[in-house]
């Protein structure tokens, strides 16, 4: 009875610390503008069986890529101050429980893609090709923050054709708004390790144009997307409260870029996490009243 009792406490523990790890609480980046695409490819409220098998899939797919990017660059966290003491270099989770849970949440992605269309689940192994391939990105190129932006991008349009059964080109505006969103904060978060990257030979932006290039290409990234979601309310007639959070989404990212500097990047961690939390909750939100008052 103890045995299994420690066993069983011993399996919670790991899992905590897995979902602790992969910070599982931000899946909220990725999840409002993939029910964004749904709910614009439904053109107000999908059914409740479409919405609980796309947030599983958004969910399990997420959790894969962040426990496998964490697997694969275990030998580089142990040799970065900033993230040494993640569980896996600080050995208080296994490299094979962290394979298991990858594999796990695999299977349950293709599954819930399986339940909503043929389509999703013929492209389950392409976004998983996408999702984990971005792990080794940074090992070739400084542009992998585009390859992590596609990672997150590609919701949209998967949760359209989710909905629909097919692909329309206009959603990709979507896709391209959110690329562009999330390579711009990721430039930014990468100034935190540029010495690191540099000593290590991976690449990113920061290491190979330095920290001032660096926040311009952000703010090129920002500005880029901001331009997006103005077209994107053109193209599918939205009106009043998506065009108030195109501003909203604005002010934001004007917000952001003001609390960090290529002076001082001490509150990298509330741009990145907070705010970005608080954009994408705002946009979905701000397009569901669009469409249910249309």
């Amino acid at each position: 009875m103890h045995f299994c009792e420690n066993k069983i406490m011993t399996l919670r523990q790991r899992l905590l610390t897995t979902l602790d790890m992969i910070k599982w609480a931000h899946s909220i980046f990725a999840l409002p503008f993939a029910l964004t695409g749904a709910m614009l490819a439904a053109n107000g409220w999908p059914t409740w069986r479409q919405l609980l098998f796309i947030v599983i899939c958004m969910v399990t797919a997420r959790s894969a890529a962040m426990a496998f990017n964490r697997l694969v660059d275990a030998r580089y966290d142990a040799t970065n101050p900033r993230t040494k003491m993640r569980p896996i270099p600080a050995g208080s989770l296994s490299p094979g429980f962290t394979a298991g849970f990858t594999l796990v949440n695999v299977v349950v992605f293709i599954a819930s893609a399986a339940m909503l269309n043929r389509l999703t689940l013929e492209l389950s192994p392409v976004a998983l090709l996408v999702l984990l391939g971005y792990s080794f990105c940074k090992r070739f190129t400084q542009w992998a923050h585009l390859v992590l932006g596609l990672a997150l991008g590609i919701a949209p349009a998967a949760a359209w054709i989710a909905i629909r059964g097919l692909l329309d080109p206009h959603i990709l505006l979507l896709t391209l708004a959110v690329v562009l969103w999330v390579s711009g904060f990721d430039v930014l978060y990468a100034c935190q390790d540029i010495e690191h990257d540099r000593r290590e030979g991976l690449y990113s932006v920061p290491a190979k144009y330095g920290i001032n290039a660096a926040f311009w290409i952000a703010r090129l990234l920002h500005l880029g997307m901001l331009a997006v979601l103005v077209s994107l309310l053109i193209v599918f007639h939205l009106g009043w409260p998506a065009a108030a959070g195109v501003a909203l989404t604005a002010l934001l990212l004007g917000y952001e870029h003001s609390i960090v500097s290529p002076r001082d990047i001490s509150r990298m961690n509330a741009a990145f996490f907070t705010l970005n939390g608080i954009i994408s909750v705002c946009y979905f939100f701000s397009v569901m009243f669009a469409l249910l008052v249309k």
